[in-house]
């Protein structure tokens, strides 16, 4: 068992207190003891040889052996007395009065230890809640603010705020940075992606030109495909403010569909298992993520293989699985394949399939939606990739007309997501 140190600093306490009641009450019966020693003969000795009131003028008889000895004894009896009393009083009585006021004292020890350590838990909350938050820069608004005399703990939590306050520019002016960079570029790119179709309709354009003309195009539309990666990426990471019942169910499905054609061509058996799994969110997004995952499945595979999808509820989330044949991928490769610009070795070329953001889009809208994504390789080849979501709860009624609706909702989102490319 782990005790807090609030428990520790009152064990302390008390124990301290405990060791000095000891000590005080042990010197205390030696100083009594020692002090009895002392005087006890003395005067139990005047007082048997002179039994006379006080103030008369007794004679001193000279003592004989016999009543010496008597008077030793009866001292000796006397002492063993008053010792035993001073034991029982100093030692037993002691004692007890000891453990009640170190009980008492520990008692109060907890007290003080509490509100000493009161901003410490006010701090470990505080990043708790930073740490806890589903993206990066999720809760970086938060400060401590702690008020009081300035010491080591106010000291502390003003060092912490400076160090969210400063990540929290940092992050903010990244993905600013990311937003005004993807737009400014986006203009530049149209205009030649216009000026080579121009170019290439021409009447009088060789095939030579014809076919610079495609190789240019496709070149752009890979640095369109990574513009539109980063303005997703950089969205995917604000927290969502507007939530709506989405059943993935009829995502997978819709997405299967768009994505037919591609696997088709490509030679690829898509099937989709699909139960209702109901959650919250941003439809788009989510669409976002099925299709990530199935596009990434098709493109890192063998000839003639497959990918599968499921979705289900199961407890108390919303689960989509994806997996799919291909290489084999080592396992320690799988957590760099959700960092950005990030692929497999044999895919580190100019001409990659993607560029490399598809799962890391993933990733950042799964977390977006407080959800968890988890990749795993399978021993055949190929990935088998699991994302669970919060499900929707059981009180919130849902639209029926709103998610029979979602298919054709959804087509002009993603014709417009093709226009642009995927990621």
């Amino acid at each position: 068992m782990r005790l807090s140190l609030r428990a520790r600093l009152t064990l302390t306490y008390g124990g301290l207190f405990l060791v000095a009641g000891v000590v005080l009450l042990g010197a205390t019966y030696a100083l009594f003891n020692q002090q009895l020693s002392r005087t006890g003969t003395t005067k139990v000795l005047a007082t048997r040889l002179n039994p006379g009131p006080p103030g008369a003028a007794a004679e001193r008889p000279v003592p004989d052996d016999r009543l010496v000895s008597d008077a030793e004894r009866w001292m000796r009896k006397q002492r063993d007395e008053l010792h035993d009393a001073a034991v029982t009083s100093l030692v037993t009585q002691g004692s007890i009065a000891l453990l009640v006021v170190g009980g008492a004292a520990a008692g109060f020890g907890w007290l003080i230890a509490g509100r000493v350590l009161a901003p410490l838990h006010r701090v470990t909350e505080t990043a708790s809640r930073i740490a806890g938050s589903p993206a990066a820069d999720r809760g970086l608004h938060e400060r401590i603010a702690l008020r009081g005399p300035h010491d080591e703990v106010k000291e502390l939590a003003d060092t912490f705020d400076s160090m969210v306050e400063r990540l929290d520019r940092s992050f903010d002016g990244q993905r600013r940075f990311v937003a005004n960079a993807s737009h400014e570029l986006r203009t530049p790119l149209t205009l030649g992606r216009a000026l080579v179709e121009v170019a290439m309709h021409r009447a009088s354009a060789s095939p030579d030109v014809r076919q610079l003309g495609e190789t240019l195009l496709q070149i752009n539309l890979r640095h369109e495909r990574l513009i539109t990666g980063l303005l997703l990426l950089a969205r995917s990471e604000n927290e969502i403010t507007v939530r709506a019942p989405v059943d993935l169910a009829d995502v997978v499905g819709h997405v299967a569909s768009q994505t037919a054609p591609e696997a088709e061509e490509a030679g690829i058996t898509v099937e989709a298992d699909t139960a209702e799994a109901m959650t919250t969110g941003d439809a788009l997004l989510l669409e976002r993520v099925v299709q990530n995952l199935l596009e990434n499945g098709l493109r890192h595979n063998t000839e003639s293989g497959w990918v599968r999808l499921s979705c289900r509820t199961e407890n108390g989330e919303a689960v989509l699985e994806v997996a799919n044949s291909g290489p084999a991928v080592p396992p320690y490769e799988i957590p760099a394949l959700f960092e950005p610009f990030r692929r497999m070795d044999n895919d580190r070329v100019v001409t990659a399939k993607g560029a490399g953001l598809g799962l890391s889009i993933v990733q950042s809208i799964v977390r977006a939606h407080n959800g968890t994504v988890t990749a795993t390789p399978r021993k055949q080849g190929g990935l088998h990739i699991t994302v669970a979501l919060p499900a929707q709860p059981e009180g919130n009624s849902v639209s029926t007309n709103a998610l029979r609706n979602f298919p054709s909702g959804s087509n002009s989102l993603a014709t417009r997501a093709k226009s642009s490319a995927r990621s």
